[in-house]
């Protein structure tokens, strides 16, 4: 009886979809444009993100070390910075190779200052554990004794902070508008299909049929146009996202995106299981006072 009444669901929900054909293009039409700009902001939202966060992880500090300190002085110093309970690494960089470092990358304009005559001094670069702590991080070792000065590039690190934080939360309230006005217009949509059928709807409650055999070809109407309308904005962008991340590590290597393997299928998962509930809600509430007869 049970399997008897599932087919008689199916049947109805497939045979609704091909005789409201333009209703159900409508539908699926409206799933998937919203779906592909909601996916579309997410790809980029994610991107942003990580671009922010890799060059968060490249800030660290320099620790400018007292000339006056012996060795044994010097790693004691050392001890007390790595004991910080924010700091992650700590490397000692003498000024001989601080000196190696400046001739790498300026060539013969330093050339001359070797041994006595090296003007540079030693330090320590100092890595945090969560890059936002580095501005705390970096008024202690200020106040340490031993430390003659820190540099970390404070305003363009904090303006870094700030500009991610913004992203972040611009991007979770633009998201978040976004799925709302989705669900908003797919409802709205399977709502003229239901209301073009509200008569054959209230003649099988007036002949007797409880709520649920009447609604379960709706439901089912409704999860098939809400799959079917995330499917294709699904395709589309993992095509286009693959696409893109090949292009972009050919030519803009300098711009590492986030790898395909690691968003897309939990991208797919997330607009398919969208799609698929706001087309079942959609169908559940917009019927909803036409079953009150």
């Amino acid at each position: 009886m049970l399997i008897r009444n599932f087919i008689y669901y199916i049947k109805e929900a497939f045979s609704s979809i091909f005789r409201n054909g333009w209703m159900s293009f409508a539908s699926v039409g409206v799933v998937t444009v919203t779906l592909f700009i909601l996916g579309s902001f997410l790809l980029l939202n994610i991107n942003v993100e990580h671009l922010a966060e890799d060059i968060k992880d490249q800030v660290e500090i320099i620790a400018y070390v007292d000339e006056e300190l012996s060795t044994r002085q010097v790693d004691s110093l050392r001890v007390q910075v790595i004991q910080l309970e924010q700091v992650e690494e700590v490397r000692f960089v003498g000024k001989d190779e601080a000196l190696y470092r400046l001739r790498d990358q300026l060539g013969d304009l330093v050339e001359g200052y070797e041994d006595d005559r090296n003007p540079l001094r030693d330090s320590f670069e100092v890595r945090t554990i969560i890059p936002e702590d580095i501005p705390a991080v970096a008024a202690q070792l200020e106040r340490m004794q031993g430390i003659a000065r820190v540099d970390y590039g404070t305003e363009v690190v904090e303006r870094l902070f700030m500009f991610t934080g913004t992203i972040r939360w611009v991007g979770m309230a633009f998201m978040t508008g976004l799925a709302l006005t989705a669900m908003f217009l797919i409802a709205n949509t399977i709502k003229l299909t239901v209301n073009a059928r509200s008569k054959e709807i209230m003649i099988m409650k007036y002949v007797g049929a409880t709520e649920w055999f009447v609604r379960w070809p709706f439901l089912i109407e409704g999860v098939l146009l809400g799959f079917l309308g995330a499917l294709m904005p699904t395709l589309v962008l993992v095509f286009v996202y693959g696409e893109v991340v090949a292009w972009t590590s050919l030519n803009l290597y300098f711009l590492p995106l986030v790898a395909p393997e690691v968003i897309i299928s939990e991208l797919a998962k997330l607009l398919l299981l969208l799609g698929t509930a706001i087309g079942g809600m959609g169908s559940l509430v917009s019927m909803r006072r036409f079953l009150k007869v």
